[in-house]
């Protein structure tokens, strides 16, 4: 089965690369994807929006001879659920990496903008709990392959419009919460409840990493997709 491998902000498909042998050993078809826009100046990015993102993965599904599994890391979640919203029939299972599906309307987060694109922002910008378990080596590593990210795709709106989409099974490999522990806490979030609860079938998983597990738990990550699949 192919699996399409979508990052979060700043990453690139290089991202995926200590996740994808594990994959590809098993039998599936690992693509880990680089999204429009990244690294590219104000000039060149500036009109990109979500819908662009969402584009790029919808265009994968398309070029796949049967239905796939999609994976969104972080912020890639959301461009995960916006492809299963426009591909229903043609998702198997939306996996999401330490994230959590959209609604309508619903986006990234916001970071600052230079120079009209939206930088890394440094491993000191995030809670203790999302690196803690990132060593010194990889994070120096993955700063210096960071890339800048199109200024209007953090803030943008996802746009689902395909009730559908909540026929797509769905998987939560989520860093610190267990099941129960997650639907306690995704029940105080508004619209992210509604969202979440009209999922027909979805599971939660707990990873017990941080935010990055593609990085500091990758084998454990690719048994996890794997379980899910």
């Amino acid at each position: 089965m192919q699996i399409i491998l979508i990052p979060g902000l700043w990453l690139d498909a290089a991202s995926w690369d200590s996740v994808v042998p594990a994959l590809r050993d098993a039998g599936h078809e690992p693509t880990p994807l680089t999204l429009p826009g990244l690294g590219a100046p104000a000039s060149e990015s500036g009109e990109l929006r979500m819908s662009d993102w969402v584009d790029a993965v919808v265009a994968e599904i398309d070029r796949a001879p049967e239905p796939v599994v999609v994976v969104g890391h972080s912020g890639g979640g959301n461009v995960a659920w916006g492809a299963a919203d426009a591909r229903p029939d043609r998702v198997a299972r939306v996996i999401f990496v330490d994230t959590v599906p959209p609604p309508p309307g619903g986006q990234i987060s916001e970071f600052d903008v230079v120079d009209g694109v939206v930088p890394f922002p440094g491993w000191e910008t995030f809670d203790d709990e999302e690196v803690s378990d990132i060593d010194a080596p990889t994070r120096e590593r993955t700063a210096e392959a960071a890339r800048s990210v199109p200024a209007r795709i953090p803030t943008d709106e996802i746009a689902l419009n395909d009730q559908r989409r909540f026929d797509v099974p769905v998987t939560i490999l989520s860093g610190g919460m267990d099941d129960a522990t997650f639907r306690s806490a995704i029940s105080e979030w508004g619209r992210y409840a509604q969202e979440f609860s009209a999922i027909r079938d979805a599971r939660v998983v707990r990873l017990g990493t941080g935010h990055w597990p593609q990085f500091s738990a990758p084998q454990k990550l690719a048994g996890e997709i794997l379980a899910a699949i």
